[in-house]
């Protein structure tokens, strides 16, 4: 058994590239939506949470308090162009776009492609309703962010079971 496999940690695969985490905190492939917590440009107290669904790009962008994002009517906003960019950093463009199921027609796409590509398909604005989740399990990886590194268990991962063999 390897060193990581006795701790509390889990092994986190690196970005495909480096991110500032200051514009987008948050983003994630989960859920069958590309969605992520990003960071306000007028106001430094405020959050939207954004998303676009697989296969239909259906988006949503709403604040943290589930006010509608002034700016995605009938289109992307700049929080979901900027989720996007962010994936693509995290992720690379080739396992997004497979997750999202974007055809694009570039060699090597990246978020531009990606985004156009998407938009092309005139989407939908899609459901609030993930926003609330998303959101929450943000806070909850804010959260870990402040606990000392110990490899002792963490009582709420106390259900993950364990690989061990029963004697």
């Amino acid at each position: 058994m390897s060193v990581w496999e006795k701790s509390s940690t889990v092994r986190v695969v690196p970005s495909a590239r480096p991110r500032k985490l200051a514009k987008v905190p948050f983003v994630e492939l989960a859920d069958g939506r590309l969605q992520g917590v990003v960071s306000s440009g007028s106001d430094i107290g405020r959050v939207y949470v954004s998303s676009v669904e697989a296969g239909t790009y259906a988006f949503a962008c709403s604040t943290n308090n589930n006010r509608p994002c002034g700016g995605a009517h009938g289109w992307f906003c700049n929080h979901i162009r900027a989720l996007v960019g962010e994936a693509v950093l995290q992720y690379g463009a080739e396992r997004v776009a497979r997750y999202l199921k974007v055809e694009v027609a570039a060699e090597e796409p990246d978020a531009h492609s990606l985004t156009d590509a998407m938009t092309a398909t005139h989407p939908a604005q899609g459901d609030r309703s993930a926003a609330a989740q998303v959101f929450s399990r943000f806070l909850r990886h804010l959260a870990y962010l402040e606990l000392t590194p110990v490899t002792a268990p963490l009582p709420e991962m106390q259900w993950f079971p364990t690989t061990r063999a029963v004697a």
